[in-house]
């Protein structure tokens, strides 16, 4: 694929492929099969990734030098997997080099990586470390005029991953694995004294202990952290405000593997988490005076799980996969419900839990399946049926999937999502195996979904519950996926095309009336190519193409008491235009005249957008003229992010 800014993305390739969505330009999400962002399960050495772009989604988190395999499901999902209804992303990171050191790594204009490996103790114990940074802010700050109100502003991220292996025995080893990453976003107004920072980040911290019980008995036991952090503060003059909200896991879990026979693999397993949720938790003060918002939030909850996945093979032609997952979560004390009166909408009444308290707890089964029938070798049926429970979620309150996104436990309130996929699919190779090729259907219907209600805001949280200011409907999504592959010979590639449907309904929103959903897409297309113009120098080259976003606009204005009113339109009734680019890169790998040279390089220089097409961001009006005087004009305007943008990258490897 495109080697942009110089490296290759996990998360911008799974994108490229049917089924899967991006949330578009300054949107870091990414939606699977018509579901929302928060039912796909990321894992990184199988801890829970919260939050997976940088740069609001034009980076990921995972640096692809520190990894070793990427797995997504998105149909079929085996019982080992749960609390999630649409897909899953497994990705492992590399276990570092035994035998002998490694280095490589990247100089580019917009960021720089290194990545470092070797033994600790040859073919005992290996490390690898692998850091990354952008220093957009270190570029940019020389273009910048010094009387521009902007002159002490910057955006930055990093990331670093680290881990290490040690081999006990030929039966025991021991992994210990970490990441953590951050954005860092300032901007700063000297004439308005106003300042305003922005951070948010994971960290993930994996320890596991592999045991051989004999050839056909493997066990792996798993300790884990996960965090998720988001942190504004703003002030100005004396006013200061700062914005709270995140999520950590503690989580221990066993899964053993049992190979009766060549023919058939089985799974089972526990799993435990601790669930700790900080929902948006606002503080300010004025001068020397601290403003009563209350106190900081917390939520609590237990998450466990017990599976069994028995997967085996029929015949040469049948293979099945059987899983059967019971899962169990409860919210905890100490909890304060504020019960609200349903005609003034004021509290009326607060129910105290103590430390360790049930307040509600769920019990469920989720039973699983998936077949192939193999009609030759060059041709075979696939199907699957899943329903999956999913226990936490992500609130927005606007109409993008942003950092200030909320993750909300399910409460006495809140019930569980609820999810049931159908899907069969059609599979077949050509030209021995040069070329790949699918058409896939599927069906999913999601229950108990969560928006919040209309004309919520973020402050309605403030002395308050925020499970209060929300409002539960149903959801479905049904499409066709085609995709053809070419990965045999000088020019390689695929071409993938998804039609979809995504609708919801909510008794509260719409008037109750069903209305697309805010990822619902009609179309989207990715073409990929790749060339071997020489041998030295490949040619990548990338098309997207996609249906406009849905948005929901004014359909009609008043003037009252000299204000202009606007009266919205249905829920996502508009549809922005199409979005569509183009990217290219160039990478030369030069050939040295040492031939005891052992560095290998490469120089890429990759340009996104290349025709600058200007993609909507959003849309918004602008207002002209004075409402007393009788001559206002209403303009419609596109915000577009980004431009045409080349970049030039040096990697190496020695």
């Amino acid at each position: 694929i495109p080697v942009l800014f110089g490296e290759v993305d996990v998360l911008k390739t799974i994108q490229l492929t049917p089924g899967v969505q991006t949330g578009g330009e300054g949107n870091s999400a990414f939606y699977v099969r018509g579901g929302g962002p928060d039912q796909n399960l990321i894992l990184l050495d199988e801890a829970v990734v919260y939050n997976a772009s940088h740069l609001f989604g034009f980076f990921s988190v995972f640096n692809a030098d520190a990894l070793q395999n990427v797995e997504l499901t998105k149909a079929g999902m085996p019982a080992n997997y749960g609390g999630r209804l649409a897909s899953v992303l497994d990705i492992s990171m590399k276990d570092g080099n035994m035998k002998k050191y490694h280095a490589e790594g990247g100089l580019g204009l917009i960021s720089s990586r290194l990545t470092v490996q070797g033994p600790l103790k040859k073919d005992t114990a290996s490390f690898i470390v692998s850091a990354r940074r952008t220093y957009a802010d270190v570029v940019m700050k020389p273009f910048i005029r010094k009387t521009s109100p902007m002159k002490n502003s910057g955006y930055y991220f990093y990331d670093l991953n680290a881990k290490v292996n040690y081999r006990i025995s030929d039966k025991d080893r021991i992994f210990a694995s970490g990441y953590f990453g951050r954005d860092i976003f300032d901007l700063s107004v000297a004439e308005d004294e106003f300042s305003n920072s922005i951070g948010w980040g994971n960290a993930t911290v994996t320890t596991r202990w592999n045991h051989l019980f004999g050839p056909k008995l493997f066990a792996n036991t798993s300790l884990i952290y996960s965090d998720y952090k988001f942190e504004m503060a703003a002030e100005q003059d004396l006013y200061e405000m700062k914005l709270r909200s995140g999520i950590n896991d503690y989580n221990a879990k066993i899964d053993l593997t049992y190979l009766p026979s060549p023919k058939q693999n089985i799974k089972f397993g526990l799993n435990y988490v601790h669930h700790i949720f900080t929902p948006n938790n606002i503080s300010a003060r004025s001068g020397d005076t601290d403003l009563e918002l209350g106190d900081e939030v917390k939520l609590y909850s237990h998450e466990a799980a017990v599976y069994i996945n028995d997967e085996f093979e029929l015949g040469k032609r049948f293979k099945f996969s059987l899983g059967l997952r019971g899962s169990y979560f409860a919210h905890t004390g100490p909890f304060d419900r504020f019960v609200i009166d349903s005609v003034t909408g004021l509290i009326n009444e607060t129910i105290q839990y103590g430390s360790g308290d049930i307040i509600r707890d769920y019990w469920h089964v989720e039973p699983r399946f998936s077949t192939r029938f193999k009609i030759n070798d060059q041709s075979s049926l696939k199907a699957s049926f899943t329903q999956n429970y999913q226990y936490i979620h992500l609130a927005s309150p606007t109409t993008i999937t942003l950092p200030t996104d909320v993750w909300f436990p399910s409460t006495e309130l809140v019930e569980p999502q609820f999810g049931t996929q159908y899907s069969i699919g059609y599979y077949r190779n050509f030209d021995d195996n040069t070329w790949e090729t699918s058409v896939e259907l599927y069906y999913k219907d999601m229950k108990n979904q969560i928006e919040y209600k209309e004309g919520a805001l973020l402050e309605d949280n403030v002395n308050n519950n925020v499970d209060n200011n929300f409002t539960f409907g149903d959801g479905w999504s049904y499409g066709a996926e085609l995709f053809t592959k070419k990965q045999v010979g000088l020019t390689t590639g695929w071409l993938g095309y998804t039609w979809s449907k995504t609708e919801r309904q909510f008794d509260e929103i719409n008037t109750g009336s069903i209305y697309p959903a805010k990822y619902d897409r009609r179309h989207d297309i990715s073409l990929v190519l790749s060339h071997q113009i020489t041998e030295d120098v490949v040619l990548s080259l990338l098309w997207v193409y996609y249906s406009g976003n849905t948005a929901t606009l004014p359909v009609s204005r008043y003037i009252i008491g000299g204000s202009i009113i606007n009266e919205y339109g249905p829920r996502n009734g508009y549809r922005m235009p199409a979005y569509h680019r183009g990217d290219f890169s160039i990478t030369w790998y030069p050939k040295s005249k040492k031939k005891t040279r052992k560095i290998k390089e490469s120089w890429n220089l990759s340009v996104y957008n290349f025709y600058n097409r200007k993609n909507p961001y959003f849309i918004y009006f602008d207002v002209d003229g004075n409402v007393l005087e009788g001559n206002v004009v209403i303009n419609a305007k596109q915000v577009s992010l980004f431009p045409i943008l080349p970049s030039i990258t040096w990697n190496f490897e020695f």
